[in-house]
Parts: structure tokens; sequence; C-alpha cells
């Protein structure tokens, strides 16, 4: 491990020099790439350089106790070496989680899907109350949203909608969030009183560039159609909505949110080039799941990961066994609990089968 740290901290001196080399300064995409290259780095490095300075520490203090010292200085290194050995154990902490693979999309923005399942009405409901949760999340971590599709039903609820979260590091959060979201409740059109059990899937895609996913135009078909819903008579009457579909994969999206029908292609295409990354990714994981004899998760979107009980205000991720009592702040957008936990587990699981 030390040696790989070793190595890390040259390569980051090596790239501070590279950076004021004006050659590099003058190159716009090696500037851009050396500079997130250290980025990417830096926390490691400092937290290596902490590790070395209190070892250093932690053996002069050790060298401290051999030599002739009266009672109380004798406690007081004593005490030092307990504190400093305590941070030494930390730290080393810190390292190992720092030097796991990293998701190469954790940094990237994403396109959030949401669509109702089981439970009609009142699933479409929970799916709209799910949208704005995720909303309202963006907000507090100070990111921009983008509605990129919505259908919704006569009384408000939510057939399927895509929403686009423009944030640094928006995938390595909100990357825990596909699956099945269940919620029980008493539904507003259900005159007994009864609880009824209703479900939303929710999956989360990570934003490509064009140079990741290449599309030939031979290999997509654009229909253009008036659009649907609220939005005024232009949206309405024009045929400004767009849907393009991948003839080889059969990938549809639409998009009819925006009154140029431009707009609306250039979000479509945003969208199917996130749509086919996942395809292409989740073929690969597939082909290599294949190839082992044991897999930690299964992935599968039919998975249920979390409920919403109204009647007890209970939120439970039943993939980490957290229970909260704070529905209404959860849907609020108060998940950071939640994620912090997942994200926390999913590292643990992580440092597990590095150890293994």
């Amino acid at each position: 491990m030390f040696d790989r740290l070793q190595a890390m901290e040259d390569r980051y001196e090596h790239l501070s020099a590279l950076l004021c080399d004006p050659d590099v300064i003058s190159d716009t995409d090696k500037l851009r790439q050396y500079s997130k290259e250290q980025s990417d780095m830096a926390e490691t490095v400092e937290m290596y350089r902490q590790y070395r300075d209190v070892t250093q520490q932690l053996q002069e203090a050790k060298s401290m106790l051999s030599e002739k010292l009266d009672d109380d200085m004798k406690e007081f290194v004593k005490s030092e070496i307990d504190l400093l050995s305590e941070r030494l154990g930390e730290i080393q902490e810190q390292l190992q989680i720092l030097l796991l693979p990293k998701d190469p999309n954790d940094d990237k923005s994403v396109f959030v899907e949401v669509r109702s399942a089981a439970g009609g009405e009142e699933a479409a409901l929970f799916a709209a109350q799910l949208l704005r949760m995720y909303m309202r999340y963006a907000e507090r971590s100070g990111w921009k949203t983008e509605v990129i599709d919505t259908h919704y039903t006569d009384i408000g609820g939510l057939k399927e909608a895509t929403l686009s979260i423009q944030g640094r590091g928006a995938y390595s959060k909100l990357k825990f969030e596909s699956g099945t979201h269940r919620v029980q409740r008493v539904p507003v059109t259900e005159s007994g009183g009864r609880i009824h059990t209703s479900t939303a899937t929710v999956a989360v895609l990570p934003e490509v560039e064009d140079i990741q996913i290449e599309i030939h135009e031979k290999d997509i078909r654009i229909d253009t159609f008036c659009s649907t819903g609220p939005g005024g008579q232009s949206v309405n009457t024009t045929q400004s909505a767009v849907r393009i579909t991948h003839m080889p994969t059969g990938i549809v999206v639409s998009c009819q949110d925006e009154k140029s029908q431009l707009k609306n292609r250039d979000k479509a295409m945003r969208v199917l080039r996130a749509r086919l990354f996942e395809k292409y990714e989740m073929e690969q994981q597939q082909e290599l799941a294949a190839n082992r004899k044991s897999q930690v998760g299964t992935g599968d979107r039919s998975e249920r990961i979390r409920t919403y009980n109204f009647p007890q205000s209970r939120v439970t991720d039943h993939r980490i066994g957290l229970t909260l009592h704070r529905l209404e702040a959860v849907l609020d957008g108060d998940l950071e609990e939640i994620i912090q936990g997942l994200i926390v587990a999913d590292r643990a699981q992580m440092l597990q089968a590095a150890e293994a």
C-alpha cells in the first residue's frame, strides 16, 4: 500500500511541475487533463503526508521514553503516544478507503428516471412525490435541475418522468437510488380507510459525453408530434415534441417539455446517450459476473430497496436496515443520512472484498 502511495505522491509532484510548464499552460486540453488528475489524487496525497508526519511524531515520542524523565513528563509522553497511535489508526483507515477503486462515473451529472409501477393511480401519485423529493435534494445540494420529460395523470399523478441533475458528484450519491420504492398508506381514493401498498421505480443514469458514446445518424429515427399536457397553445399545437428511436437497440426516448423542437431533440439525445452507456455497461458487468463464482448484489431493479410508511411516518432502507421516523422531511429532500449510510456500507463491502 505504501509503495503505491509513494508513487502517487511522486506523480502528484510531477503534475505540479507540468502545470507550471508554459507549453502545458498554453494547451487547454493538457491543462484540463493534468489539473483533473492532480485534483483527483490531492486528498489521498495529503492524507499520506499526514500519515508520515504522525508516524515521525510517534517515533520521536517513543524514543523519549528511553530518556531519563520525571514521572509527570513520562505520563505526558505516554498520553501523547496513545493519542498519536489512535490518530495513526484513523489515518490508515481513511487511506484504505481512499485507495479503493473509484467508480469512473462518480463525478458526473445524472438523469433520474421515475416511473409509477404497481398500484395504479396511487402509484402515480407516489411517483410524483419521489420526483419532487429528488428535486428538493438537488436544491439542498446546490445542484441544478432540469425536467426533460413528464407524463402526468388526470389527477396529478406521474406515469413517468426524466429529470436532469447537473452537479459534480451527483452520481456518486444518487446511484444508490436505483430500484423499487414502496409506499404504504391510505390512498385518497380509498373510502374504507384501508392501507394500500404501491410501488414506483427509479433509475439513475450518469450523463456521458459525446466522445464516450458514438451515435450514427443512420441508426436513429426521429419523429415529431404535438406535445400533450400543460404548456400553452404553442406547445400543444406545434410539432415541437421529439421521439428518437435507436434502431439497433430499440431504445426509445421522447422529450416534449420545450417549445423548441431543436431543444427537445438535444435533450432527447442526451438521455439516449446515457441509456446506451448504461446498457453497454450492464452488458459488460453481466459478462464479468458470469465468470465469477459470487457477486455482491444483483443490481436487479425489481428489488425493493426502500419503504415509505405513512401511518408510522417511517422510512426504511432495506439494504442497510436503516429506519428513520421522519417521513415528511425525507420526502422534502432530506436524504443525506440515508445516502451517507449507503456510501459507508458500499465502502465496507469493497474493503471486505479487497481483504478477501
